[in-house]
């Protein structure tokens, strides 16, 4: 038997099951996604393979009852944690009218769900940082114990969006969580092409907050990360700056080539390190994980991925007309 890390850290077996079968049930979403898109059922497709763990762990380490979550586009372990469906995604992905995100007028990615405090993001990259900060800055004024936690890809960490929120965040002592999900890629251009210094952590200091980088492959630590900035945010000593390392195991998209600029040997070497498989193996070494579990495990989420796809094709497209909702001022009958 291998060190029980998570129980040192406070976790039930209960709980990092919960977190491999957040991380399963993203990837067979996301995989099921590729075939739609590939049979021509669906237009575009997004990808988090790679980034589960690290999103789960992130998601795990909040409070899902009352903190806002701002995703970025390859985010589904996150939305998922925080109650979105397969179903909802599937939807999406569909662009049917039922699509809780935007009713079918978004790209899959911009997930949105106000009862969940899931809050949309835009197709413009890196927008989400300000609200992130602004729904943090409203909290504060109001009295409320809420973190807001915001995602972007290294790319985005180099936008004009992400330094005003930081530098804000910084100066108020803001409750916000800053995660750079570090994928090694901006679309095609590789993170030593990105960068001016070592780390995405290293631009923390210049905003009066911590910088930690930590390894996306491993949920445990990204949990740890993410408790320990939400754990600091909630005693008022403002925000942190977490980057998570991993790889992007797909295409930037469904549109993207991405043989055009990654060796084959190089994602052959980063799917021996699938955060799915080390993450099931340290479970089964731990003595958490059967292969007879594992084997339920996967007829279950399988069923429900079925079934969501089931549904969403099957559901209704939005009328043409409401197209013009939310674009114009409506009088009241209209539509």
């Amino acid at each position: 038997m291998v060190e029980n890390r998570h129980k040192a850290m406070g976790l039930t077996d209960e709980t990092v099951l919960e977190i491999y079968e957040n991380m399963l049930m993203s990837r067979r979403v996301d995989e099921r996604m590729w075939l739609l898109n590939r049979s021509g059922k669906i237009p575009f497709v997004i990808s988090c393979q790679g980034q589960e763990a690290a999103q789960a762990g992130a998601a795990f380490a909040l409070d899902r009852n009352k903190d806002y979550v701002l995703p970025y586009y390859r985010d589904v372990g996150v939305v998922l944690a925080f109650g979105m469906t397969p179903r909802d995604l599937m939807l999406s992905g569909f662009a049917k009218a039922e699509d809780p995100s935007s009713g079918g007028r978004q790209m899959p990615g911009h997930f949105g769900q106000k009862k969940n405090r899931i809050v949309t993001g835009s197709s413009p990259v890196t927008t989400q940082v300000p609200h992130a900060v602004g729904i943090a800055l409203a909290g504060k004024m109001q009295g409320e114990d809420l973190v807001t936690f915001v995602t972007f890809g290294e790319g985005s960490s180099n936008q004009g969006d992400f330094h005003e929120g930081a530098n804000f965040a910084g100066v108020h002592k803001l409750p916000v969580i800053f995660m750079c999900e570090n994928n090694k890629y901006a679309i095609s251009v590789p993170i030593e092409k990105q960068l001016g210094c070592a780390k995405v952590s290293d631009r923390a200091i210049g905003y009066g907050m911590p910088g930690f980088t930590v390894d996306g492959n491993d949920p445990l630590e990204v949990y740890q990360a993410v408790k320990e900035a939400a754990d600091r945010a909630r005693r008022g000593e403002g925000p942190t700056l977490i980057e998570t390392v991993s790889y992007r195991l797909t295409a930037h998209s469904s549109d993207d080539d991405d043989r055009t600029y990654r060796a084959p040997d190089e994602v052959a070497d980063a799917k021996t390190k699938d955060p799915i498989i080390t993450f099931g193996a340290y479970l089964k070494e731990t003595g958490v994980l059967t292969d007879e579990l594992e084997e339920q495990i996967n007829k279950k989420i399988m069923q429900i991925v079925n079934e969501a796809t089931d549904y969403a094709e099957n559901a209704p497209y939005a009328e043409p007309e409401s197209a013009l909702r939310y674009v114009y001022a409506e009088q009241e009958g209209e539509f």
